[in-house]
Parts: C-alpha cells; structure tokens; sequence
C-alpha cells in the first residue's frame, strides 16, 4: 500500500465528505478543527478513527507541515475487524490514537464551557450597565428582544466519567499486559466502535456550545444593526455629548471590540466596518481640539440649514394651496402618532393618504427641478432619499443625508442610478421607461391609448419624443410599486424618510456603485455567465461563420428613495429588446445583505430570461431549458428516484413553505448554489445540483476545488467534455482565418474565453 503526501496547509479530509479511508501518519503534524476549536495530531496517530461510525466526516483535517499518510480503505466493519485482528500493531496504533484524540476532544470541551459561561456573564453584565445608565439618565432602554431568549447555560453536557475511563484505558493499553487484549478477537473493534460513538456525543456538545455562542454574540452584532453594540454605541455617543462619565461603558465597549475577531464573524453582519466606525469617531470625539468645535460646529450649521425643510421643498413644489395645506397637515400628524407602523385604521389610512400626496409632490419638485441649476439641499435629499422634515428624519440621520446629497453629483455610474439620476437619464433620452405591471412600454401605452380613441393620430406622434411624458410614465408605472417593494415592510409603508425605519447605521447600509460592483463581482466568481445572452456579431458575420457568440449585459440598478429591506428584478430586459439590461430595484439605503439581495435578484433573472427566451415551451421539458428541466423536476419529485424520502419530505416542506411556487424554489436553490455550493459546501439535492450546474456553471479557476469533492467531480468530467469540444470548434474556426490571413475578430477570443469558462473578470 503505497504512502500519500500531503503539503503544508492542504486540507486532508473536510466536514461532510464520506468517510471511506483511515490515515495513519507516519510522518508530520496535523491539525484537526472541531466546532469552536481545534487540536492536534501527529505520528502514530489516525486521522478519521474518531469517525469510523460516521457516514461522513465530522471534523476538518488539514496538514501543518508536509505529512507523509499511510492510507487504509474503510470498507466496511468486518474489514476493519479483519485488518485489526491480523496486525496487531496496527491495532493497537488505532486504539491509543483514538484514546489521545478523545481526551483532546473532551479538554476543548472543558475551554468551550468555560468560554461560553464568561460569554454570557459578559452579555449579563453589559445588559445590567446599559439599564443603569439609561435609568440614571432618564433614556429609554433599547435592549434586543434577542437577548432575553438567551439562558444561562446549556443543559446538555459529556458525561463526567468519560475522562477518567479513557485515560485509564488509554494506560492499560500502553501497558505491558495489552498485547492480551489485542488478541481478543472483536474487543478492539468494540472498543474503537464505543470510543467513535462517545466522542460523536462529545462533538454535538461542541457544536451546540459553538452556537450558544454564537447566539450570543449575534446579540452584540446581528445583520439588522439592532443589538447590543448599537445600543451601547449609542448610550456612549449620548453621555458624552452631556458630558456625563462614560468610563466603565467604554470598557464594556472596548471588550465588545474584539468579538469580531475572537469569532470570525461573517461580512454579512458589518461588524468590522462598524468597529472601525466606532473607533474613529471616539478619536473624533477625544481630540484636545474637540471643545474647538469644528466639527460640532459644522454639524450645528449642516441642522440650522435643515430647519423648515418641509417649508423649502413645499416652496420649490409650487403646489396649489389646497395640496400643500393637506400635505402639511397630514405630514403633523404622521409627526404626532407615537408608532408610525400601526396598523390600525386611522394610522393606515394616514399613510395610504400621505404616499399618494407624496407621489405627486415627487412628480412637482422633479419636473420643476428641470428648469433649476442649483437645487437647494433639502430638494436634493428629497428627490434622493425621501426626506421631508428634519424631526421625522432625526438628527444625527439629517447631518448623514445633507452630506450625502452635497457630493452625489454622478449619475448612472457603472450602471447604479439614483432614482432621480434615473428620472434624468429617461428625461435626457438614455434610457427607455421601464414596462408597466400589465407588460406595457410606453409605446405600447400610447399605441392602446390611440386604439381606444383618447388620442390622435397628431397626439400620438407628438407624444412618442416627448422626454417630460415619458418622465411622468415611469412615475406613474415604476415608481409608486417599486418604491413599495424595496421598503419591504408592506402594511407599513409609507414613502416618507423617519428615523423609525433607519435599522442600521446610515453610512454602512448607503448603496453605491462600489458596492454594487462588489457585490456583483463576488457572484460572477461563482455564475460567470449570469448576464451574457447568446446573439449574432453582425460586424463579424461572414468572418465568424455564423456563430453565434455570448456578450454580457450586466444590470441596472435602480435605487428607490428609501430605508428598506429587500431588493428584486423589476424586468429581466428593456421593453422588448432581448439583448439589453435588466433592471433591478434597490433602497439607497439596504438594511440586510447586500451580497444575498444581488444573487436572489440574479435568480430571479435567471427564471424570467430563460421564460422569455423559451416563450410559450419555457416549461416543456421536450425543449431542454433551465426552466423547464427544473419545472419538471419539482412537478414530479415525488417520483424521482434519485431523492430519497427524507430528500421528498423536505422539498415538500420548503414548496409549502415556497407558496407552491416553483420559481421561489428555484431561486431558493440558486442562492443556496452560488453562496454555498460554488465555495464547495454541498447543499443541494443531486437532481437540482444537475440542474444547476449544467445552466448555471462554475468558472473554470474553482475546477481544482471541485474536483476534491465526489459530488462534483462526475457534474464537471461531462461539463469539461463539453466545453472542450466547443473550445476545439472554434480554434478550428481561429485557425482558419490565420491560414486565409483575415483579421480575427476579438469577439472570436472573448468567445472562445467564454466557452473555456475563463471569461475576463472571473479568474
């Protein structure tokens, strides 16, 4: 049996892959991960004997330095039984590495109990500070809700006599008589049997400590932005303000600090940035300068400049006195209700009343804005982000947005538009209004207008260039719906800019194009084909041979002005042109993930383009498509073969909870494809992997990762042949036009990049 090397750093065996073979190290040092920890092993230990009554591995194994492994295949029980029996060296190598290894396991034990009880003591006590203070100075408390359903300890733990059994196992077993046990027969298999069962118990003790944990500190720093970080953070920034003693919250804060590292927390909860955030501003507020007053003093002009600002917008409007006396009236009492989000009558109704007035006050003030130069900045934080009146949006928020406004001067930058910038972008004839809810362009608006006789002829064609119409058409059809969408909360919509809906800090939740680009450059690593469409290079059609070729059209993104929580494609194209952008709707202000809101929006667009593209077959399984495979999949799963039945209750559950739409469930997966998946965690059945991986492939550079995997290693053999022989078609095709001596055109080698999966960008 020939011996393995593996290099420094490569991983061994991970979480989830099967367990099919024991390695017994001859040479070299490994470290093994567990939940919460880690420990390590080296020569004469067994890497996987923990896990011998495991279909999969549990734990994470991966090399420290070079380490030379001597494999033995894990057939089955009575393999195993045979090869202990037979070599009883071997046998006993197995045992005492086992024994090590489960000690190791329970002193991790030890350290997590430990460290998720001073965890707690910790929340406990920041709970207890923050309340006394907000008592002392008569402030409201805003502790999460979260933190009361966090207990004091978890009930679960390893048994207490485990530790002294296998350590004096571990010494008989070194000792003089163990040859006479090792030649019982099964007693070592048994042993290694009831040693793998035991430690399994100690490793889901792990686990649900890690989570513990982990739910703890979700209190501290929870995606939302509403948790205990904030709500100190903020007592802080208010106590120094008054110039009250903050010394024990700051020390409180500062061990708060270093959670973010201690437990690696995902970008996703924008714990860094707003450490980070905190520490400046702390500097700020530390500065000898301070009592100076510079930058105070900016903000208390930047607040003097906003006073009335309900006043400058309603001015610039021009609204008839009647609109702007009922607008001004019922902005006071959406000012007066103490909770904004009722959904009582009165409350409903009074936002119902104030979005539709709001919707003509935006449709005044941007058309006005047309013949204005210099627009004052209430009107601008307006037209950008919904703002009314500087009580509802707060302080602190109003400083935020006026600065904001002053310096958003590009528009449509790398295909992110303001919602204002894109008002300007229609107006300027840039871009086409977007399609109506009954799938109507503005043409086809005003070709059923002239049907049902509202226009003329003349009207019509008048009407067909005239910029203003088309302003007031997306105002009209895009405006009032996606302004809803994207604000996420729908029973307690209402357009206005309040502090009530800012759930996160202003300046990381600000979507800009830097952003976007990110976040569409992480899903391209992982879709590259997302946004191209398969067209025809006209330029190059007699030297291309007619073959058709993949360009990429990547998204515009529109930003509604508003605090919200969800994004979504707004139209897979542009009105009926196939090989033009989507448009997606985003708040200006995202208060979850963004990276998670740009893959559901790309899973959206990925059904609807290929229900365009397939038309009225775009669910005939007779025409092989994504849709239609993945429509018969879900149709028939409780008939597929391939899943098994717990595999069928679960996708009967997750349709349940899908409404029965097939089209969430294939977005679903898709999430679960590119966030997971791609990164080489299998989550998916094998039917709708299949699915996804033949419509929705990985880039080339993570190939070397795939082929690790069992799982993916068959999907990217057949997908390689694939590709390889439509590669080989066209360098045929390259090399043609060499020996002819015509120019190849540069669509021949982005195409031939495209079809290697190595398109530019995604490397």
């Amino acid at each position: 049996m020939a011996a393995l090397t593996i290099e420094k750093s490569k991983p061994l065996c991970s979480f989830s892959q099967p367990m099919t073979t024991l390695y017994l190290i001859t040479q070299g040092c490994v470290n093994v991960r567990c939940p919460g920890g880690a420990y390590q092993i080296g020569t004469g230990d067994v890497a996987g004997i923990c896990e011998i009554c495991s279909d999969i591995h549990f734990l994470d194994y991966t090399a420290l330095e070079d380490t030379t492994l001597m494999p033995y295949p894990l057939t089955g029980m009575d393999a195993l039984d045979y090869l202990l029996q037979k070599h009883q060296n071997i046998a006993k190598l197995f045992v005492l590495s086992l024994f090590r290894q489960f000690n190791a396991m329970l002193e991790q034990n030890s350290l997590s109990e430990v460290n998720s009880a001073a965890l707690y003591r910790k929340l406990q006590a920041d709970c207890e500070l923050y309340s006394s203070l907000c008592s002392q100075y008569n402030i409201q408390s805003r502790i999460p809700a979260e933190v009361e359903e966090i207990q004091p300890c978890l009930e679960e733990t390893p048994d207490e006599w485990l530790n002294k059994y296998y350590f004096s196992l571990q010494r008989v077993y070194r000792g003089e008589n163990s040859n006479i046990l090792l030649q019982e027969p099964g007693l070592s298999l048994g042993v290694l049997r009831k040693g793998s069962l035991d430690l399994y118990k100690t490793y889901r003790v792990l686990d649900a400590q890690a989570q513990y944990r982990s739910k703890i500190v979700n209190c501290y720093f929870n995606p939302s932005g509403n948790d205990m970080f904030d709500s100190l953070t903020k007592l802080y920034y208010r106590l120094c303000q008054t110039g009250q003693e903050s010394g024990e919250l700051y020390d409180s804060i500062e061990q708060t600090l270093r959670l973010p590292e201690e437990y690696s927390l995902s970008p996703e909860s924008q714990a860094l940035p707003r450490v980070e955030s905190f520490r400046k501003k702390v500097e700020t507020l530390a500065r000898p300068d301070k009592v100076s007053g510079t930058e105070e003093s900016s903000d208390s002009d930047i607040l003097r400049q906003l006073e009335g600002s309900l006043d400058t917008i309603l001015d610039f409007a021009g609204l008839d006195r009647d609109k702007e006396l009922s607008f001004r009236e019922h902005v006071a009492l959406y000012k007066a209700a103490s909770d904004k989000s009722s959904t009582n009558d009165d409350c409903s109704r009074l936002r119902r009343t104030l979005t539709e007035e709001f919707h003509l006050l935006y449709s005044e003030v941007f058309e006005r804005s047309l013949s204005v130069s210099d627009l004052p900045v209430p009107v601008r934080m307006f037209l950008y982000f919904g703002y009314v009146d500087e009580k509802l949006a707060g302080e602190d928020n109003c400083i935020i947005l006026y600065r904001l406004a002053c310096f958003m001067n590009a528009s449509g930058q790398s295909g992110v538009y303001t919602f204002y910038d894109w008002l300007m972008a229609i107006y300027n004839g840039e871009k086409n209004p977007s399609r109506s809810e009954l799938d109507e362009d503005f043409d086809d608006f005003l070709y059923q207008q002239k049907r049902k006789g509202t226009l003329s002829a003349a009207e019509l064609t008048a009407l067909e260039n005239n910029s203003l119409e088309k302003v007031r058409y997306e105002l009209q059809n895009l405006f009032p719906s996606a302004n809803k969408v994207t604000f996420g909360r729908i029973p307690a919509y209402c357009p206005l800019f309040t502090s009530e809906n800012v759930l996160k800090d202003l300046n990381t939740s600000f979507i800009t194009p830097e952003r976007i680009s990110s976040a569409l450059n992480m899903l391209k690593k992982i879709d590259f084909s997302a946004f191209y469409r398969e067209t025809i290079d006209y330029e190059a059609y007699q030297s291309m041979n007619r073959e058709p070729i993949h360009v990429e059209y990547l998204p515009d993104i529109i930003l509604m002005p508003n605090a919200g929580i969800r994004g979504s494609l707004w139209q897979e194209i542009e009105g009926k042109k196939r090989n033009s952008p989507s448009r997606m709707i985003l708040p200006i202000f995202y208060m979850e993930n963004l990276d998670t809101a740009m893959v559901r929006m790309t899973g959206e667009f990925r059904w609807e383009m290929c229900k365009r593209i397939q038309s009225g077959r775009w669910n005939d399984v007779s025409e092989p498509s994504l849709t239609s495979e993945y429509f018969d999949f879900m149709q028939f799963y409780k008939k597929n073969n391939e899943l098994t039945k717990d595999m069928k209750e679960k996708l009967q559950t997750s349709l349940i909870r899908a409404k029965n739409s097939f089209k969430e469930m294939f977005v679903r997966d898709y999430i679960t494809w590119v966030l997971y998946e791609g990164n080489g965690s299998a989550r998916l059945n094998k039917v709708a992997r299949r699915i996804l991986f033949m419509y929705c492939p990985f880039p080339a550079s993570i190939d070397s990762t795939l082929e690790q995997n069992p799982m993916f290693s068959e999907l990217l053999s057949r997908q390689k042949i694939l590709n390889s022989q439509r590669v080989h078609k066209l360098e045929v095709l390259r090399q043609r036009l060499r020996n002819s001596a015509t120019p190849i055109p540069d669509c021949l080698e982005q195409e031939i990049a495209f079809a290697a999966r190595k398109p530019e960008g995604c490397e």
